[in-house]
């Protein structure tokens, strides 16, 4: 199995990326699962050369320097029945293309907490979440969300409200998903909001949770 991970940074740049850059291959060779390719070099995304692999993740910002038939070859990837996964700041990314936005569940609004918080883990027998119990606390730069809804995709852990100061929040329901999946034609998705401080991306629950969603975006998981 083949993977593609793209790190361009076109807003923000994070200082995870050179971390993230060595676990997700590091992931690949330890499980013996797949073989990941890391790159910021947009041109890379196109429909030839997406035919050599099985899953995309983004790790991105801002609206990417991409063609439209770029951005299309992203749909017509994950809908023909590959696995996208998406990484903190993938909902980040392409505010103006909002089929992307439709894609990957919806769109950042606001980090209006980076502290502990605790995380309820609605799906206790995802493949990326079940070995975290029922909750867990985490420092991470928390997001918010937008064009997001419960009724378009599967929410897989959320913020227990009571651990933040929940009147600093941007939803009127006060409803904050931390992960989710869900169909996309025949392809899978698969986004964790988690991922900020660069020390997470040495936990080995994280570890599990990214390698996880990335065989559960893949098909190989259930």
């Amino acid at each position: 199995m083949k993977v593609l991970f793209l790190t361009h940074s076109a807003g923000f740049k994070h200082d995870y990326l050179p971390v993230a850059s060595e676990v997700i291959p590091e992931l690949g060779r330890e499980s013996g699962q797949f073989e990941a390719t890391v790159t910021d070099d947009c041109s890379l995304v196109n429909a030839e050369n997406l035919k050599d692999y099985d899953v995309l993740i983004f790790a991105t910002t801002g609206e990417l320097p991409m063609s439209d038939d770029q951005k299309q070859s992203i749909l017509d990837f994950v809908r023909s029945g590959k696995g996208f996964v998406g990484i903190h700041n993938a909902t980040d990314t392409f505010y103006e293309y909002e089929p992307y936005g439709e894609m990957i569940g919806g769109y950042f609004s606001g980090h209006p907490w980076h502290q502990e918080v605790e995380i309820r883990v609605e799906d206790t027998n995802h493949p990326a979440t079940r070995h975290l119990g029922e909750s867990f606390k985490v420092v991470d730069e928390i997001y918010t969300h937008r064009n997001w809804s419960r009724d378009k995709t599967h929410v897989l852990m959320s913020i227990v409200n009571d651990s933040v100061d929940i009147s600093k929040g941007t939803r009127d329901d006060h409803d904050y998903a931390m992960g989710w999946c869900h169909n996309y034609g025949k392809g899978r998705v698969f986004y964790t909001a988690l991922g900020h401080p660069k020390e997470l991306w040495h936990q080995d629950f994280f570890q599990k949770h990214l390698l996880e969603g990335i065989l559960w975006a893949a098909g190989k998981t259930q």
